[in-house]
């Protein structure tokens, strides 16, 4: 039996380290092999023109150009490889996204986090919002009322009663706070398994600390929207067949009661 060909991988960043961890996770998948690396955006130009790649991984943060000039670049190519970015920034996954990054993976992260974004880069994963994800490691009956935030260098943690509400997006979400939006690693299914009590998932996209509800709206189409109590008073959507329960737990009653 002639065996499947692998998909071909190039892997972008400024520190050695980086790429060696890269290259150890990207082991553990079989259907991927390394065949290049690149310290900086000259380099990881010059193999990309030599060599068709089905995937890139790629830093933001390096000398000589980011990731996202990178990205950019191979947007011009006929046939332009998959992106996942890596890195330890979470404020340049919109720029990303607008790039058509495949995904945005903060640092640290784990294989399986790695194979999920490999696996819908390559077009044999699924959505990952429709995903339960995988287990929590460590987690069994305990859970942990802290979500850990990457700032640069530092890994704050977030008390959940801080958290206004969370959206998903690509497998990972955005928590909104009081007056700031941050990006973490973790997915919303998985958001939803490790925050405590008071929190309810109005809509396949969004997570809602209850008790930063301020206001139900309901509009003109029998829709039902959340005004939040962040600085920006934020409209979160509630699904149809959510709006029920919602009310329920709230003790509001619905339209014609």
């Amino acid at each position: 039996m002639v065996d499947e060909p692998r998909h071909r991988c190039l892997i972008v960043d400024d520190e050695a380290p980086a790429r060696g961890e890269l290259r150890h996770l990207l082991g553990e998948i079989d259907d991927v092999q390394v065949v290049g690396e690149a310290a900086n955006a000259a380099e990881a130009l010059q193999l990309i023109r030599s060599l068709t790649y089905d995937v890139v991984l790629l830093d933001v943060r390096m000398p000589g150009g980011s990731g996202l000039d990178i990205a950019a670049e191979l947007q011009t190519l006929a046939h332009p490889p998959k992106v996942i970015f890596t890195t330890a920034y979470p404020d340049h996954a919109v720029e990303a996204f607008d790039l058509a990054a495949v995904d945005y993976l903060l640092k640290p992260f784990d294989s399986a986090r790695l194979a999920r974004a490999i696996s819908r880069a390559l077009g044999s994963g699924h959505d990952i919002a429709h995903d339960a994800g995988p287990p929590i490691a460590g987690s069994g009956s305990t859970t942990v009322a802290r979500i850990p935030v990457q700032r640069g260098e530092r890994t704050v943690l977030v008390d959940e009663s801080a958290i206004v509400y969370a959206s998903a997006s690509r497998g990972y979400s955005y928590l909104q706070l009081a007056d700031e939006r941050v990006l973490v690693s973790f997915s919303l299914n998985e958001l939803e398994r490790r925050l405590h009590g008071g929190f309810f998932r109005v809509h396949r996209s969004y997570l809602v600390n209850l008790d930063h509800v301020r206001e139900l709206v309901s509009d003109f189409k029998g829709g039902l929207n959340l005004v939040m109590g962040d600085h920006r008073h934020s409209r979160v959507e509630v699904a149809r067949r959510q709006a029920r329960e919602l009310r329920s737990i709230l003790g509001v009653r619905g339209p014609g009661r």
